[in-house]
């Protein structure tokens, strides 16, 4: 598991998901807050595993160049921003043109009839 993540299993969970995350997850917001298109997602998406793989590195001995540990991150980063950016224009889109629109579920809105 440690050759396929480029850490152990205990780094990439709590450095990666939990504290990568939430940077990815409030990126998603400030992307879907300014209403910017949902393409910027990658390269910033690109970016966080990026330095996630250096902090991975330098503070717990994992391996820099790890291309499947970097693909693996920059995945799950960019579909955490991802789900962040959709449920904020969920939400923009419902709560700032009340009479035009209605929440279908968490990631999606309906014209209303």
């Amino acid at each position: 598991m440690e050759t396929l993540l480029g850490s152990s299993l205990q780094v990439f969970l709590l450095f990666t998901l939990i504290m990568v995350g939430w940077i990815a997850y409030m990126t998603g917001q400030a992307l879907g807050g300014t209403w910017k298109p949902s393409w910027h997602l990658l390269p910033y998406g690109i970016l966080l595993s990026m330095a996630n793989r250096f902090f991975v590195f330098a503070l717990f001995d994992g391996h820099l160049l790890s291309l499947t540990g970097f693909l693996i991150g920059t995945t799950l980063l960019t579909a955490i921003s991802f789900l962040a950016y959709r449920m904020t224009l969920v939400r923009k889109m419902i709560s700032q043109y009340p009479w035009l629109y209605e929440r279908t579920g968490l990631l999606s809105w309906r014209d209303k009839a």
